[in-house]
């Protein structure tokens, strides 16, 4: 990783996506480590993780994740899910949030020297060129070894710098037995919508 001691970090995670890329390589990501990990590079300012959530379930199987991260150092944003019926008559879920991440790296970009951004959704190239234009450093943590890999070739080109997520695993996957502050990972996201291009 290619990070200045002195530099601010603000780091960006689209959960679902990154759900998926850890799923995909096999592993569950240990939140504090991450945080810990990003917090020895620099000067970490913030840690936004971004998901949808399903309003009216009971139990939501990502909610004690949200709440552990809400109290351990993450900036949530969160909106519900909107539910729909597709031409086949399925019903689908969906929950998008590159809007509300777009808005906030843009307003954090003239308070931070690097954004690391946890996604591999195409839809954040420009994103990241119009970053790179206020003179920050941009990040892409994703996945290429992943069958299919979980980054779109654009973005990964756009970044300053490319970390393959399955290189962190040693750093930041949680321990499989973890009991002592274990700290909740849902057993699947409220909604699989996960976009590369």
């Amino acid at each position: 990783m290619n990070f200045y001691p002195q530099e601010r970090i603000a780091i960006f995670i689209d959960g679902s996506n990154l759900y998926s890329a850890a799923r995909a390589l096999g592993f569950d990501i240990d939140y504090k480590s991450l945080l810990d990990l990003f917090s020895a590079q620099g000067r970490l300012v913030r840690a936004f993780y971004y998901t949808a959530l399903v309003e009216d379930q009971e139990y939501s199987p990502i909610r004690p994740l949200v709440d552990w991260l809400d109290y351990n150092g993450y900036t949530l944003v969160t909106k519900p899910t909107k539910e729909f019926t597709d031409a086949m008559g399925r019903r689908k879920i969906k929950g998008n949030m590159d809007i509300e991440l777009a808005i906030d790296v843009m307003e954090m970009a003239k308070k931070v020297d690097h954004i690391v951004l946890f996604s591999g959704d195409g839809d954040f190239r420009r994103l990241i060129e119009a970053v790179q234009r206020k003179a920050v450093r941009v990040s892409v943590v994703s996945t290429l070894r992943s069958s299919p890999p979980m980054v779109a070739d654009e973005l990964r080109r756009q970044a300053d710098s490319f970390i393959e997520l399955q290189d962190l695993a040693p750093q930041i996957a949680r321990a499989p037995r973890q009991t002592e502050n274990r700290i909740p990972t849902p057993a699947r996201p409220d909604f699989d919508t996960v976009d590369i291009d």
